[in-house]
């Protein structure tokens, strides 16, 4: 039978692009070579977190926020969805400055955010280093687990009766309003949503994604140890670094009493494999603001490797001219889980022929036609 969309790719983008689109009273397929949440999907943090780098990765993300606290309570216990909130942290006083900056634009926009100073962050936070200039919290700011949380949209929504997963089922080639799978079958549907990170570079050789590698690393239980989503002010700045490796301390209370911490990216390798050497370029960083981190117990780290575009923002939209009904949802670097939810609304609104919740403008996979001069 006929889908009226086939989704390929089964992480949290293309699962919340499924149950949106079933939402919408399509039948859905979705197509996944592995296992539903596995790859990027699994290897993050599943932070759901407000970023304001720019007006269109403020709006954004803003927006699917809201949408994973509105969805929450829809939640398992499984799926680990904690309002844990974000705490941003000054290290001296121009970051003391940038958080006030951020906190100031905040407030323009109706987002919650409090200014902690010194004293308030070393009562918020006691395992923090001292002489520490102050932070910025967000207390909306939420984390979840996102592989579970891709199954239950799958499966256990409201909208999972309308969709059709398949697993074991790599696609291999993308035509006109129909997918070829590795074994030859074709899979045909009206409109074909192309969701799976950097495997989407097979499908479509033009598409500009980038693969940025990260490490992770998870504690044994410390339950109490941190409360909230700890990020230093300057991950802002070595997150999106165009080349070479950068590391940021980021480290994050797991339900379970563990710590997960991160962060680092690399530009110059798709290896999979854990590297020592930026394994403990990570670990020290984080040590500066975490004292007590060298003596916690580890209990095991990995990678994964996120798809980056070249603007730092997400293609959302229209393959182009050349590819009719086939759609994009890719290049959501680290932010993929905070934005699926607000990605898929963008992406179901523009195929239904609605009005957008945001404007799509800046998420528009032509805007990368425009700039090499084609389309």
């Amino acid at each position: 039978m006929t889908a009226d969309a086939v989704v390929v790719g089964a992480g949290i983008v293309g699962s919340a692009c499924a149950a949106e689109l079933a939402a919408r009273g399509m039948q859905v397929d979705v197509i996944e070579a592995a296992g539903v949440g596995v790859g990027a999907t699994a290897a993050g943090m599943g932070h759901l977190v407000v970023m304001n780098d720019s007006p269109a990765e403020f709006a954004l993300s803003r927006y699917s926020r809201d949408l994973w606290l509105e969805l929450a309570p829809q939640l398992r216990e499984r799926d680990a969805f904690v309002r844990c909130g974000t705490l941003w942290v000054a290290a001296d006083e121009e970051e003391y400055d940038a958080a006030r900056a951020m906190h100031e634009a905040f407030a323009v926009q109706g987002v919650a955010a409090q200014m902690l100073d010194a004293p308030a962050l070393r009562a918020c936070e006691p395992a923090l280093a001292p002489g520490l200039a102050g932070g910025l919290l967000i207390p909306d700011d939420s984390i979840v687990y996102a592989p579970t949380a891709s199954e239950w949209l799958l499966s256990h929504s409201p909208e999972a009766a309308r969709i059709r997963l398949r697993l074991g089922a790599p696609a291999r080639t993308i035509g006109k309003r129909h997918v070829v799978l590795a074994n030859g079958e074709r899979v045909h549907a009206a409109h074909v949503v192309v969701a799976n990170g950097l495997g989407a570079r097979q499908l479509l050789p033009d598409v500009p994604l980038q693969p940025k590698k990260g490490h992770l690393l998870i504690t044994d239980r410390y339950p109490g140890l941190i409360r909230h989503q700890l990020l230093e002010l300057g991950y802002i700045k070595s997150a999106h670094h165009a080349s070479g490796t950068s590391v940021a301390f980021n480290a994050q209370p797991r339900p379970t009493g563990q710590l997960l911490i991160g962060s680092s990216r690399q530009f110059d390798t798709v290896d999979p494999a854990v590297e020592l050497p930026v394994l403990a370029q990570m670990l020290r960083r984080a040590a500066r603001y975490l004292p007590a981190l060298p003596t916690l117990n580890a209990i095991r780290s990995w990678t994964g490797l996120r798809a980056a575009s070249p603007d730092g923002l997400p293609l959302i939209g229209p393959a182009g001219d050349a590819m009719p009904d086939t759609w994009l949802a890719l290049g959501h670097e680290g932010l993929g889980v905070t934005t699926s939810l607000a990605t898929a609304r963008l992406l179901a609104a523009q195929i239904v022929g609605a009005r957008a919740p945001i404007p799509p403008g800046p998420y528009l996979p032509a805007r990368f036609a425009r700039e090499s001069g084609h389309g």
